[in-house]
């Protein structure tokens, strides 16, 4: 059964035994922790799982002064860890999930047990000009800001962030773009979505120090990774392997949002990788 909570400013969904392997479930743009409502259900026998949305996304407060950077949102993350108590737990990380959690890991990587990495970008491949030219474009002119910011959260686009790459399109329900919609009409939403795009642009720098991060503390990592993902194409998930030689990689036949149409695959991925680690 999950449960449906606040912490401080931030809303959650947590489903699972305390005294299990706590997993953070960390979503994506311009997602929130509805996108793992069908992996809880098939983890919550052998996990504990905690899926908080970001300040300003699903149905999290945007509070006013809030300053929209991925630093952060990651200290609001991190001050919910501590509220929640969790000092050890191993961190799902997609899309901006990845800066999100990159950021947690490197401020204590003690608490950190493992990763699972799923369409979340820690290298230079993983950057095709085919998709990320005009957000390069706005880094370098932020009065962009806004109109990127629209075209990305427009609904052709949140329609198409979950149909591109998917073997196939029916499986994929539209409540997900849909209760986006919603969520982002929000007032205080968009410009924050636009500062965040913005502040995207820190990312990339950081990536050489998630990259020592991962050669020096070697976290058991399982990578996910959606092959027909034109966001971040599968050229950024085979990387991991140069700095963790453990690494369980797989690619798998759908796009960017892979648990829509692949939570079972991926479930049954945590489950075997978390077994063999016993």
């Amino acid at each position: 059964m999950t449960r449906y909570r606040t912490a401080g400013d931030l809303f959650y969904r947590e489903a699972g035994d305390p005294a299990n392997p706590t997993l953070l479930l960390l979503h994506g743009f311009p997602a929130s922790s509805f996108m793992f409502r069908d992996l809880i259900p098939k983890l919550c026998n052998d996990f504990h799982l905690v899926a908080p949305d970001y300040p300003g996304f699903g149905h999290s407060a945007a509070p006013d002064g809030f300053t929209w950077t991925f630093d952060h949102l990651a200290d609001a993350v991190e001050a919910f860890t501590d509220a929640l108590g969790l000092d050890r737990y191993g961190l799902y990380m997609q899309d901006f999930g990845g800066p999100v959690g990159f950021r947690l890991a490197l401020r204590r990587p003690e608490r950190v047990s493992f990763l699972v990495v799923q369409n979340a970008n820690a290298y230079e491949e993983g950057l095709p000009d085919a998709f990320w030219a005009p957000v390069r474009a706005m880094w370098a002119d932020p009065t962009q800001r806004a109109a990127i910011a629209a075209h990305a959260t427009s609904d052709d686009t949140l329609r198409w962030n979950y149909l591109h790459g998917t073997a196939d399109p029916e499986r994929i329900s539209p409540d997900s773009w849909v209760l986006q919609r919603a969520l982002l009409d929000r007032p205080g939403v968009m410009p924050a979505m636009a500062d965040l795009l913005y502040d995207y642009r820190t990312n990339p720098p950081l990536y050489p120090r998630w990259q020592d991060y991962l050669r020096r503390h070697q976290p058991p990592t399982l990578v996910v990774w959606g092959r027909n993902d034109a966001i971040f194409p599968a050229a950024g998930a085979h990387p991991f392997a140069r700095d963790l030689p453990s690494v369980d990689l797989n690619i798998l036949e759908t796009g960017h949002f892979a648990l829509e149409d692949h939570a079972d695959v991926i479930a049954a991925h945590i489950i075997r990788f978390a077994g063999a680690r016993e």
